[in-house]
């Protein structure tokens, strides 16, 4: 059976087949750190699984709107008036099947054949794969690393071509953890307001800011800049809800409703059940957010300082989300590796740390370390690939 071109083109995940020859390893009986991981190791806040329990209990348990359960539009509602400033009404909202879900959709409605998409990198790797199946041309910028990963707006603004659609800012950032200031965001929305260019704000880190650092929507910097960005949210980082699927998108009305139509031909609606479990997490006490963000802040600066002192490693130190991003050419040169993808391979195999390869998000120098674990097991595997480098070395 021939296959559609559209899924020809796709680039395997990085982090999923690391994450396969882990599993591998442990199943042979192995004792793998995996480090990988996209998502909180917290469960769910109590009050969330009660509520969706009650959901079920209720008999809440069909068909919503496609566009989501209004109740849970006024919550997400109140959540961008509280936490940004930001006066949205229902019909500039869609509640979709998590974060990916609201992006793949927005490039569905978005794209025609040949239109392009800047895309900073490092990017998470999803980005130019959804761009791609929507028949569009990821157009990629590279955010130096003596600049903390971010690009500049004479950077943007020599990327803008006629079929340029839109631009994705993620602050804070999958993988580099780096975070985009006022100043920065204006000065990037000033470049897209002179030449039409759409905003796609991807803000599903934004309660994880650490050092006094504060998240900042380029929706909330002028009316102009709102009017042109479709921000991109959720609650699967914030509450620890990865698993229930709950995202959204928030923007100009034509656009959501076409998201929204789109959306009642794929999915129908959101899962019922963690649409109320949402409800929950937005209305119900936020000192769960604010613990977690205290834990993975502990470890950022525990693990950090451990591994700069690993010979061969450089890390500009994140700001936000919950990985670190060091640049380890040199470690791999060190130990005896022609590429960063050799050294995450060998360190797989004989030092049982799974980190995944920077080569999956446009940084082929660097890896990705995700610090969603638990201290006990984060300064094991620091340990291990210490030890793995004076042996190599």
């Amino acid at each position: 059976m021939k296959l559609a071109k559209r899924v020809a083109s796709l680039t395997p995940s990085a982090t999923l087949a690391i994450t396969a020859k882990a599993k591998e390893l442990k199943a042979a009986g192995h004792d793998v750190i995996g480090l990988g991981a996209g998502e909180p190791d917290f469960n769910t806040p109590q009050h969330i699984l009660d509520a969706a329990i009650k959901a079920m209990n209720e008999g809440h348990t069909k068909y919503t709107p496609s566009g989501g359960l209004p109740a849970l539009k006024e919550e997400i509602i109140k959540k961008f008036a509280r936490d940004q400033g930001l006066d949205y009404e229902p019909a500039e909202v869609i509640v979709c099947v998590g974060a990916k879900h609201a992006l793949y959709t927005l490039f569905q409605v978005l794209l025609d054949e040949g239109d392009e998409v800047i895309i900073p990198t490092p990017y998470w790797v999803s980005y130019p794969e959804q761009v791609k199946l929507a028949g569009g041309v990821p157009v990629y910028v590279e955010g130096l690393e003596q600049n903390h990963f971010k690009i500049t707006p004479e950077q943007l603004k020599q990327a803008i071509t006629p079929r340029t659609k839109a631009v994705i800012i993620n602050s804070p950032s999958n993988p580099t953890g780096m975070i985009y200031t006022a100043e920065e965001l204006k000065a990037l929305g000033k470049v897209c307001l002179a030449h039409g260019v759409l905003i796609v704000s991807d803000e599903i880190y934004e309660k994880l800011t650490y050092g006094g650092a504060k998240h900042v929507s380029i929706a909330e910097l002028s009316p102009e800049l709102k009017a042109q960005t479709v921000i991109i949210n959720g609650v699967s980082k914030s509450h620890s809800m990865t698993g229930w699927r709950i995202g959204y998108a928030a923007g100009p009305k034509d656009i959501i409703k076409a998201m929204t139509d789109l959306a009642s031909h794929s999915t129908s609606n959101p899962t019922s059940i963690a649409q109320y479990a949402a409800i929950a997490a937005y209305s119900g006490p936020q000192e769960p957010v604010e613990q977690m963000r205290q834990a993975f802040e502990q470890r950022l600066n525990i693990i950090y300082d451990k591994l700069v002192q690993i010979p061969g490693f450089t890390c500009v130190k994140p700001q936000g989300a919950f990985y670190l991003f060091p640049n380890a050419r040199e470690a791999a040169a060190m130990a005896g590796c022609r590429t960063v993808d050799e050294f995450v391979a060998a360190l797989l195999e004989e030092a049982k740390v799974a980190l995944v390869p920077g080569s999956g998000f446009g940084a082929p120098d660097n890896v990705r370390l995700s610090y969603a674990t638990s201290l006990d097991a984060l300064e094991t595997a620091v340990e291990r690939i210490h030890r793995f480098m004076e042996a190599r070395a």
